[in-house]
């Protein structure tokens, strides 16, 4: 089968001249921000899924009234339109030659909520996670929980149909929607909501294009035909989201319920996915937050044994069951930290694992419930071979990390061959699960496809992903193959081939052959009615494409070559690193985690991590001119990555766009030339050893004075508002060579001493001397210059690449003899853990460096776990944690919470993201506004509203120096 690559679409074409005229006059109307650039036509041409397509340009509506006067243009100039949130559909619905309207950045408000009535008014551009912030102290919450819902608006959670882990309780967002107000293909504003006999007949006598509407619609539904067709293609499933809401129209058999009360338009528009009107504004219901959640974790010795037991759990009433497979547990026993998480639920080795959650109002009722599972199992003599109740939230934290990661790792496979969605989304009734996932498994073997599997195992809904390379052709012409056959075992099951991520253009082209021709022509004679000139999203539901055009990558597709200074073999090479970004748009999330800093404070496409990742891809692919990958365009694009490192641990693909723009920032200088205050920056190892020592006070005096200052500021861009580093009058290096080390009883530890904790504030290494002193241990300074952390970050990799070299040279005897190598700095000691591994890829002594390598924190853990902390070192008080983004990234909190805690401390931590500095971002002028809006996301409130006894503790030297700028408080490391 014939495919066609998005690589042939050409973002440099010009627009059609009705496109040209659409944005001309809708500038003058409303003067909103619209885009109609290459870099935003890129930028807006991938969602989630395998597919890319180049919109006409971006429209970002500030308010309803401009979301109007697009819409009126569009009909008039026939210009298509494509709604757009998160854009994290998988189904490719959210791209399109379209222009594309992008509600996430104004229309995104809470208008009211209604605790007696338990609902709540919200725009489309509102993400769910946000929505559920504000109602959570009114112990309420939106049912459906899509696993995008951390960055889905709440447009697209109900453009889709979208449910969830909780769907056995909550069912599908179509039962929560009350009523909506929508945009029709003419730019006319409606009203949809439950209308009885009178009121629907009220609006049939209208004359505009809403009247029309009912009158059409409602002699559809009434034809005894069209009631046939709908209850001869409506699947016997409850669990479907796919064409268009059609049977809430109608009573059968089939639905398990009466449709609903009324007339009401709004249930077409649910699951419409933008191809029938506009949502400006949805009324939802709502549901009461579980008070307790408890988990059995039932362990088997297959996955259909795991998945037949599923209908005999249901009869315990859960509210979820997740299967945890064997190619997630065996990817998550690879790494310590996760396979320290699943030892604390998984007994012994099962092949999978049904995670089996309970609510309750009491911990009796709780424990109750899994006491129950368990007899319940054993009486119907299902094989399980064991169940571990996890009860307290530390440990089902544990297990829903490792299910998390289990999915992220499985998502992370390096190379060409990904697993790609696009059959994930079947769901078939419980009885038929182990077989349908048996049966797709075996044919995609005889194609010669692996396949990896997550689960909503209490609906039946197994999320299969194929593992296809989508360059080659062959592998794309198995894509529509395994489509129709998933989708004719689903029909045989009396399943569904649509769940919760829609039909987009991966299920589109099948809805005829699965529901049937006389169901399809339903579905178009809905579109006519809402959509007469095909505006709103087309191509998508009805009159769809093949499934293989518009893919993201195919058989065409090439990427140019280049030189790597950095190693990459692992991701094989810097293209394939790039193409690890997949769209799932995580980076997108605002309000837990630390990816993606700068998009948290923009919100804008291009400062998320996938909108890096979209852009570099499209100058390597020649979607974009190949000159564009070194252009100052693409340096702005790069410009506010901080470097953080939290997309390589967030990210389920494990994007490292610290990497990747470390090796971008090379390229780009090589081609424009390094300027001197990046050269300063990366060298500031040496210059801190000039400056400090004898010429500190005069140094410290003139930083400090206005002039010198301002002119920092003009010649260099360092900003004037803010003090720089004090230069230390004697430096740690000359005060431990001048005290000498002093012999332990329990051996030797070297203390890899940072820049800033050597020469601007060696009072903190001091106090790890007598601290690891005070443990017993000789401290012993390795005597290198700088790992090359500042070169890292900078771009001077060459640079780099030499003081990695000494530092190995320093620690290799060391390492050798198997001592503890501390540090105290986050960024630098993990250099010797990450960034090593690619400066020097060949040179062994790296890794065993690295098994040395540990941070102050871990090492103190260590000895707090093994009680060695001798008693001197205990004290009291409160402590605010702030965690450094490398820290969280490659280590996470944990060992800091522990000694703290180990050390007499009642810890709190703060998730406060990344606090803005990052090295000197914070001090570029050019960067100073965008490093505070970061640090007053979280962080500076936490530490303005803890009183003046507790400790703030942050281990960073960047993240003190922002928390004194920007609060006065000081800041200690831990």
């Amino acid at each position: 089968m014939a495919s066609r690559s998005a690589a042939q679409s050409d973002e440099n074409a010009p627009l059609p001249e009705a496109v040209q005229d659409f944005f001309a006059e809708l500038r003058r109307r409303t003067g909103g921000d619209i885009r109609t650039d290459r870099y935003s036509r890129m930028l807006y041409s991938t969602d989630a899924s395998i597919y890319q397509a180049t919109p006409f340009g971006v429209v970002l509506p500030k308010h309803v009234d401009e979301l109007q006067a697009a819409v009126e243009l569009s009909a008039k100039f026939r210009v298509p339109l494509l709604p757009r949130a998160g854009g994290s559909s998988l189904a490719g619905q959210a791209v399109n030659e379209a222009v594309v309207l992008d509600v996430s950045r104004s229309l995104n408000q809470v208008l009211q909520i209604d605790t007696e009535a338990r609902t709540v008014r919200v725009e489309p551009g509102v993400v769910l996670d946000e929505l559920n912030l504000q109602l959570r102290p009114l112990g309420l919450q939106f049912g459906p929980d899509p696993a995008s819902s951390n960055r889905a608006g709440m447009g697209g959670v109900i453009g889709n149909n979208a449910t969830g882990s909780h769907s056995i309780l909550y069912g599908m967002a179509v039962d929560h929607v009350r009523a909506m107000n929508v945009l029709l293909s003419d730019g006319s504003r409606a009203t949809f909501s439950a209308l009885d006999a009178e009121g629907l007949e009220q609006k049939k006598r209208g004359s505009g294009l809403e009247s029309a509407l009912y009158r059409r619609l409602a002699s559809l539904f009434d034809d005894p035909d069209t009631q046939a067709a709908i209850r001869a293609g409506t699947p016997f499933h409850w669990r479907r989201c796919g064409g268009y809401n059609v049977d809430r129209f109608v009573e059968g058999p089939q639905f398990l319920r009466p449709p609903p009360p009324g007339f009401n338009l709004s249930n077409l528009v649910c699951g419409a996915e933008g191809t029938l009107a506009l949502m400006t504004e949805m009324t939802l219901g709502l549901v009461a937050a579980p008070r307790l959640t408890g988990l059995a974790i039932v362990h088997y010795h297959s996955t259909y044994e795991a998945l037949a037991s599923v209908p005999v759990i249901l009869e315990t009433n859960p509210s979820a069951v997740e299967l945890l497979d064997n190619h997630a547990m065996s990817l998550t026993r690879s790494v310590p930290e996760y396979n320290r998480m699943l030892e604390t639920f998984v007994v012994g080795n099962p092949h999978c694992v049904l995670i089996t959650e309970f609510y309750a109002e009491t911990p009796d009722e709780l424990a109750s419930k899994i006491r129950g599972l368990e007899v319940h199992l054993r009486r119907q003599g299902v094989p399980c071979s064991s169940i571990v109740a996890a009860l307290t939230p530390e440990h089902q934290q544990n297990v829903w990390g490792v299910r998390k990661a289990g999915l992220g790792l499985i998502m992370s496979l390096r190379g060409d061959k990904k697993p790609i969605a696009f059959i994930e989304d079947a769901a078939v009734p419980v009885a038929h699960l182990a077989d349908y996932v048996d049966q797709v498994e075996s044919f995609c073997g005889e194609l010669g496809v692996p396949v990896s599997y997550y689960a909503h195992a209490s609906a039946g809904c197994i999320h299969i992903r194929p593992i296809i390379d989508v360059k080659v052709a062959s592998e794309v012409e198995k894509l529509p193959k395994i489509a129709q056959y998933s989708a004719s075992l689903a029909a045989q099951y009396g399943g569904v081939i649509t769940s919760e991520h829609g039909d987009g253009r991966s299920r589109s082209w099948l809805i005829e052959q699965f529901y049937g021709a006389p169901y399809y022509q339903v579905l178009r004679e809905v579109k006519r009615a809402f959509d007469p000139h095909n505006l709103f999203n087309p191509g998508n539901i009805v009159d769809a494409p093949s499934m293989t055009e518009a893919l993201r990558y195919g058989a065409d597709y090439q990427t140019i070559p280049v030189q790597e200074h950095l190693s990459f073999a692992s991701d094989q090479g810097f293209a394939r690193a790039v193409e690890m970004c997949n769209g799932a748009a995580i980076c997108r999330k605002k309000i837990a985690g630390t990816m993606c800093p700068s998009f948290m404070v923009t919100q804008e496409e291009e400062h998320s991590t996938r909108g890096r990742a979209n852009a570099l891809r499209a100058a390597l692919s020649g979607r974009l001119p190949h000159e564009e990958l070194t252009s100052k365009r693409m340096y702005e694009v790069m410009d506010l990555c901080i470097e953080c490192k939290a997309c390589k641990s967030e990210c389920p693909s494990s994007v490292d766009m610290a990497k990747i723009k470390s090796e971008f920032l090379a390229h780009y200088y090589k081609r424009h030339g390094m300027p001197l205050r990046a050269r300063m920056m990366a060298d500031i190892a040496r210059f801190s050893r000039w400056q400090s020592g004898i010429l500190a006070p005069i140094v410290n005096t003139t930083l400090a004075l206005p002039a010198v200052r301002y002119l920092l500021e003009r010649a260099l861009g360092i900003t004037s508002k803010r003090t720089l580093p004090p230069f230390a009058r004697e430096s740690f290096p000359a005060w431990f060579s001048k005290r000498g080390s002093r012999p332990g009883v329990h051996g030797k530890v070297v203390l890899f001493n940072d820049t800033f904790n050597s020469y601007n504030y060696p009072h903190v290494s001091i106090a790890a001397v007598r601290v690891i002193e005070a443990c017993g241990f000789e401290v012993v300074l390795p005597g290198h210059r700088c790992c090359g952390r500042p070169m890292i970050s900078k771009g001077l990799l060459d640079q780099a690449r030499a003081a990695a070299q000494e530092t190995v040279e320093k620690l290799a005897p060391y390492a050798a003899q198997g001592l503890p190598i501390i540090g105290l700095e986050p960024s630098c000691l993990l250099t010797l853990r990450d960034e090593f591994f690619t400066l020097l890829p060949d040179d062994p002594r790296v890794r065993d460096i690295a098994a040395c390598a540990v941070t102050f924190e871990e090492w103190i853990t260590r000895l707090a776990e093994e009680q060695k902390l001798p008693a001197q070192l205990k004290t009291s008080g409160k402590a605010l944690l702030h965690g450094h983004c490398h820290q969280k990234a490659a280590v996470g909190t944990k060992p800091s919470k522990i000694m703290l805690a180990a050390a007499g401390y009642e810890v709190t931590e703060v998730d406060s993201g990344c606090c803005g500095m990052a090295g000197s971002f914070g001090y570029e002028a050019e960067h100073y506004d965008i490093s505070i809006k970061m640090a007053e996301r979280r962080l500076l409130p936490a530490v303005r509203s803890v009183d003046e006894a507790t400790v703030i503790v942050a281990a960073g030297v960047s993240c003190r120096q922002q928390i004194k700028h920007g609060t006065g408080r000081n800041a200690l490391h831990p």
